[in-house]
């Protein structure tokens, strides 16, 4: 690290401090004595969600929480318990290496999440995720569940 006064490139770190995901170090100038801070954060590379039709677009975890939220209205399930679910799927997509995840691998870890959260909730969800034609079709997803 070059010194922000004398520009040497040789500094000791005398203090560091993790904080809210970043990483404040305090450092002195082998040369000039002087003391300056330095910030590094940790960037995170963007996963693209490649959709049914095609399209790609940048994953937006607020996107998949409103969805979640409109899935469990009138529902007794915290938004606590919901922002823990995006967090949880969030963090699955971040393990794996790929950069582009199908859309309907994030349906389905959407549709297991539910399940274990609330039935209602999931059949909401089920319905639009896995294009129901008629009453039919939610009789046997009910049945699934029991």
């Amino acid at each position: 690290m070059r010194c922000v006064y004398c520009q040497h490139e040789e500094t000791r770190v005398v203090d560091k401090r993790d904080h809210e995901g970043e990483t404040r170090r305090r450092r002195v100038c082998v040369r000039c004595n002087k003391r300056f801070s330095t910030f590094e954060r940790v960037r995170e590379l963007p996963i693209t969600i490649v959709k049914k039709d095609g399209r790609r677009e940048r994953f937006d975890a607020e996107k998949l929480k409103r969805g979640l939220l409109r899935a469990c209205e009138k529902r007794p399930v915290s938004v606590e318990k919901i922002e823990q679910v995006v967090d949880r799927i969030e963090a699955q997509l971040r393990k794996t290496s790929a950069r582009e995840v199908k859309s309907l691998a994030i349906g389905d870890r959407v549709i297991k999440e539910l399940k274990k959260l609330d039935n209602v909730a999931y059949i909401r969800f089920a319905s639009v995720y896995k294009e129901f034609k008629d009453v039919d079709d939610f009789k046997k997803e009910i049945q699934q569940i029991k």
